[in-house]
């Protein structure tokens, strides 16, 4: 017997697929490619780290526990942020997520109804597109732009603004842009949610990965009276610890305790050994953390030195992150063409720009999560290219 309707959801069968994934799938036909696709540290998690992991499952922490995170883990995310706040944060405020995609899922639910809009900048994650269509809201496209220095601004976000409005998801330092916001666009955007009524969903996971010349200011720092926002961290890119999937949000305890109640709907608890692993982290030596934000300085004054000597292409000097969003338009060719031709007659594997937005064409991001050896490379290919013009 058949049916008239289709068995797949609409949502399912319109979700925005992520180009990034579909260029990193491409890469596959080519093993031999230099790859500056993916965002993720190339350095292993810290030994100490991993120890406290393999020390909790073999002390049997493998059963379930808390759902909004085990009250260890949370106690500890609140001191350290409430010292880097200036703000009291109890555990209360904190819930421990499957990575930081989790928390933004949670923290997209509890805050926006279907058909209800959400601002998202253009160049963006671009699962931010997916996650706030998947609830069946609307995502409003701020761009931002090189003139502006890659930063979002309060101003631009204002003329954004609608009675339909339930969020903003604002993201710095930024991946693809690898911009720090200024403080006084973030003060203006907390006294827009005030006006306006809307939630500010602010992805920090790139938080200790600013560079000596940068000042990061999180949402949770601007006034110790605002409280429209859900600050969303995570433990993957500041501990090299991608595939251990912990993340956390935090904001005021009404925004925090539903999230439980989702988690376990959801997938009950993160492992207790993850978490245990996480406290280690958190509460161990930072000197780790340290040398890898070194180490990526370094690669990244190589990448802005070689990109910059390359004939047709430019590139702002990124202010934190891992990500060079290098200016490819006076190639004249649009970015998936480019960033295909690449990968095809030079072995060379990057991201297109228009992957994260219409404002991203023109662009292409490229990782210096790398060796330098890989950075001078992927920039000799570069050169190839341009020389083959």
């Amino acid at each position: 017997m058949t049916s008239s309707h289709s068995r797949i959801s609409p949502m399912a069968t319109s979700y925005p697929a992520s180009s990034i994934r579909k260029m990193f799938n491409r890469a596959l036909d080519f093993p031999d490619a230099v790859k500056l696709t993916v965002g993720e540290p190339d350095f292993n998690t810290p030994e100490h780290i991993k120890a406290a992991g393999i020390r909790a499952i073999e002390n049997d922490n493998t059963r379930y526990v808390a759902n909004a995170g085990v009250p260890e883990l949370r106690q500890a995310i609140a001191r350290k942020y409430s010292a880097r706040w200036n703000r009291s944060i109890t555990s209360e405020n904190v819930m421990v997520s499957f990575g930081a995609m989790e928390a933004l899922t949670f923290a997209l639910d509890i805050t926006v109804s279907p058909g209800q809009e959400v601002i998202i900048p253009d160049p963006s994650f671009p699962n931010y597109m997916g996650q706030v269509h998947r609830l069946g809201g609307l995502a409003v496209s701020v761009p931002v732009t090189e003139d502006n220095d890659f930063k979002l601004r309060a101003e631009d976000v204002r003329a954004a603004i609608t009675d339909k409005t339930a969020a903003i998801i604002i993201n710095s330092p930024s991946n693809p842009l690898g911009s720090v916001m200024d403080r006084a666009d973030i003060e203006q955007i907390a006294d827009l949610a005030d006006e306006h009524g809307f939630t500010v969903i602010s992805d920090e996971v790139y938080d200790e990965m600013v560079f000596d010349d940068a000042a990061f200011t999180s949402i949770a720092e601007v006034r110790p009276d605002f409280d429209r926002f859900l600050a969303v961290g995570s433990f993957s890119k500041t501990y090299a610890m991608t595939g251990w999937r912990c993340g956390f949000v935090i904001g005021a305890t009404d925004f925090i305790a539903p999230m439980a109640l989702l988690q376990e709907g959801l997938t009950s608890s993160l492992p207790g050994f993850v978490q245990e692993a996480a406290l280690a982290a958190i509460e161990g030596p930072q000197t780790a953390v340290e040398e890898m934000v070194a180490s990526y300085a370094r690669r990244r004054e190589l990448m802005v030195e070689r990109i910059n000597a390359i004939d047709g292409l430019s590139l702002l000097r990124p202010a934190a992150t891992f990500y060079a969003w290098v200016n490819v338009s006076e190639w004249g060719l649009d970015s998936w063409e480019l960033a295909t031709r690449l990968l095809e007659e030079h072995n060379l594997a990057t991201i297109p720009g228009s992957a994260f937005g219409p404002a991203g064409e023109g662009y292409l991001r490229l990782t210096f999560a790398v060796s330098e050896d890989t950075i001078n490379t992927a920039c000799d290919r570069l050169e190839a290219f341009a020389a083959g013009r």
